[in-house]
Formats: C-alpha cells, sequence, structure tokens
C-alpha cells in the first residue's frame, strides 16, 4: 500500500478525510514528527521520500518536476510524486488518493510524477 507524504501547503483536511475514509493509510505532513520539517527543499524531501518509501502528494507543478528530474539524473529513485488538481472536488481527490494508495502493484509510480486524476 502507498504511503504518503503530504506537502506543507497542502491542507491537513486531507489527511483527516483520508484517515477517516481508510484507516489503514499512513499519512503524514512535513512538519510531523519524524518526517522532514516545515521549510526542507524539494531535493532533500525527493531524497527522504526515497528512503522511507513515501509518494509525495503536492500542488507543487513548477518545481517539482525539475527536482524530480535531477533526482533521477544522479541515479536515483522516488515512489512517486502526485500532483492535486485544483479543479477536482476535495471529496473526489480523497476518493482518488484512497483507490490509488489501495488498489496500485508495487512500484508503479516509481520515478513517475502523475497528476490527478489518474488516468493510467
Amino acid at each position: 500500500m502507498l504511503k504518503y507524504l503530504l506537502d506543507e501547503h497542502v491542507s491537513h483536511a486531507y489527511r483527516k478525510q483520508l484517515l477517516r475514509r481508510e484507516s489503514s493509510l499512513t499519512v503524514r505532513i512535513i512538519g510531523d514528527p519524524g518526517v522532514p520539517p516545515k521549510g526542507t527543499l524539494d531535493p532533500d524531501l525527493l531524497l527522504w521520500c526515497e528512503k522511507e518509501g513515501f509518494v509525495i502528494v503536492t500542488n507543487n507543478r513548477s518545481t517539482m518536476p525539475v527536482h524530480l528530474a535531477d533526482h533521477l539524473a544522479e541515479g536515483r529513485h522516488m515512489p512517486g510524486i502526485f500532483i492535486l488538481n485544483p479543479f477536482m472536488s476535495f471529496g473526489d481527490t480523497i476518493e482518488e488518493l484512497v483507490l490509488l494508495a489501495l488498489a496500485s502493484v508495487e512500484d508503479e509510480f516509481r520515478d513517475k510524477i502523475t497528476f490527478l486524476p489518474y488516468k493510467g
């Protein structure tokens, strides 16, 4: 099952509702104990996620693709990055993230940026 690290600019309501919908999910937010602190640079987040096996959930459409390309160019890997769609409803986004977490196969999103909704 996918584990999610929510970007610090993603509302904490996402974690609350994801866990309400599916309590078995692992959902952390930047700044939580045991995860990178707020203000951590994106390249460092990618390193942490690679080591810990977390998919980043973010609304960062501009710089995250560049940082992922640099990360991969260094021979590194990433469990995945999900970029939220500002035009999807909150409820649809929650359902999508739960479905992706529960139904994905191992490494399905490895080294990829996936824009929601997933068109798989």
